[in-house]
């Protein structure tokens, strides 16, 4: 299979992006798989039982960024 990658950054409320990873989160836990529509084509991906989660925090004066990286 050749590689699909899926990039996306956008400007969010906070309240919007929670939201947003709690349907990630319910995607997880109920259907074991997560989904991405990019340009009008649905990605689903299959999610396996187990996964290793990498969480990095930088934090800087003008800035701070928290990074969640989930593969299997």
């Amino acid at each position: 299979m050749d590689l699909i990658e899926i990039k996306t950054k956008r400007t969010a409320g906070r309240e919007q992006v929670a939201e947003w990873l709690h349907q990630l989160a319910d995607s997880l836990a109920r259907h074991n798989d997560v989904e991405f529509v990019q340009e009008g084509i649905r990605y689903t991906v299959a999610v396996p039982d187990s996964l290793v989660v990498a969480v990095e925090l930088e934090i800087e004066d003008d800035e701070s960024s928290l990074e969640i990286e989930l593969t299997w």
